[in-house]
């Protein structure tokens, strides 16, 4: 019989240009920390996961191994470093629960972590390729931002041009990133800013804009996680009513790219596993790695039909005060985007704003929250529904 496992505890960085010289120093940052904030000895640490994008970031691999030379308790713990593109944190966590659920261990940390700025970005940008199917996308001009670019312009050719609406995600995010603490970019830039094309916004790649465009970031996450019967001895626990994967098919010319199928199924069974609509939900947080892929999100978490997710931008559904909020952390686009740490980071939000500890970003009364976190163009897709249990 399957355990339960919960969170049980946290660590988190601030996001944007480190000082730490590498991704062993942001590790270190949050490992130990986690551990004291859940109230675990390093003794009682079962199992590691390590989630580190890398595939170029870093000339040191090997990054399971790592999080023991920053805590030497943990030297003779199992490790493992995880990585599935931008949805490594959410992996790595997924790895965590298995090996608890399982009955393997009883405590697990997570750790994801990415050193990302100390790279130009003509480097940061092949890097990042990796995660699309070179053989058809790699010379797509523009880098990743060039691929979601494309994006954007088929929803356009499809459903009209809706560059206001993505301004609106995207000024929504600044303003809600102002309230968070570890976030790269607080400046609420307001949506004239976000919507006109300007020396300062300029376009990127298709209709998207500068500001429709997550930030390259450092940073590090961790989380505790523990089977039930620790989680009741300690402070604090976060559950997972549901938590789903379901990937799609990495080449964009063989789906419709518009679509997200996948993350739509993902959703799909989470909801059915916790027994749930979106209307119990109290907030998202959701993977806005570029504002077309958070309005094509809402399509597939359910909030439009197809082609209607601009509708949600334009009344205003998800903003702090909506009828469900999403992303009030800022998101990618406010928050950063270092690779690894990111689906982490996530878990991270959703979890202060369930112990009503979110400060500034708080959305009243949250009793269940969604965290949705996708690797490449919605090839690895990750749902987690989230209540507070302890």
């Amino acid at each position: 019989m399957r355990k339960s496992a919960a969170i049980v505890g946290w660590a988190h960085t601030a996001f944007g240009k480190s000082e730490a010289p590498d991704v062993e120093s942001l590790i270190a940052e949050v490992a130990g920390a986690a551990l004291d904030h859940a109230g675990v000895d390093a003794a009682d640490v079962d199992a590691i996961t390590v989630g580190v994008y890398n595939n170029g970031f870093s000339r040191q691999g090997f990054e399971g191994a790592l999080v023991a030379t920053g805590l030497p308790a943990l030297g003779y713990t199992p490790s493992v470093h995880v990585e599935n593109a931008c949805a490594t944190g959410s992996a790595a966590i997924h790895a965590a629960l298995d090996f608890v659920e399982c009955g393997r261990g009883r405590i697990a940390l997570v750790v994801g972590a990415e050193k990302m700025t100390a790279l130009p970005i003509p480097a940061v940008s092949d890097i990042l390729l990796t995660a699309c199917y070179r053989n058809e996308e790699a010379e797509v001009e523009g880098g990743f931002a060039g691929i979601f670019g494309r994006i954007a312009q088929n929803y356009f050719q499809r459903y009209g041009d809706h560059s206001a609406e993505l301004a609106r995600i995207a000024a929504k995010n600044h303003r809600n990133g102002v309230e968070n603490p570890y976030a790269q970019m607080r400046k609420d830039l307001g949506f004239d800013f976000c919507n006109t094309p300007s020396n300062k916004n300029p376009l990127v790649a298709g209709p998207l804009r500068r500001t429709d465009c997550s930030l390259v970031s450092d940073g590090a996450a961790a989380l505790v996680i523990a089977d039930a019967e620790t989680a009741a001895t300690l402070q604090r626990a976060i559950g997972f009513r549901a938590r789903r994967q379901v990937n799609d098919i990495l080449p964009l010319s063989r789906r419709d790219p518009t679509a997200f199928e996948g993350a739509r199924r993902a959703w799909a069974k989470a909801r059915e596993d916790a027994g749930v609509t979106l209307d119990d939900l109290d907030l998202v947080e959701t993977h806005d790695c570029f504002t077309i892929a958070e309005m094509i999100e809402y399509e597939a978490m359910g909030l439009a039909e197809p082609g209607q997710g601009w509708k949600v931008a334009a009344e205003g559904i998800t903003e702090k005060n909506g009828r469900l909020p999403v992303n009030p952390s800022g998101g990618l686009k406010a928050k950063g985007h270092p690779i690894g740490a990111t689906g982490v980071s996530m878990h991270v939000m959703a979890a202060l704003q369930l112990m009503n500890e979110a400060g500034g970003m708080q959305i009243p009364n949250s009793q269940l929250a969604g965290v949705f976190n996708m690797g490449g163009a919605a090839v690895a897709n990750y749902v987690s529904i989230l209540e507070r249990v302890k």
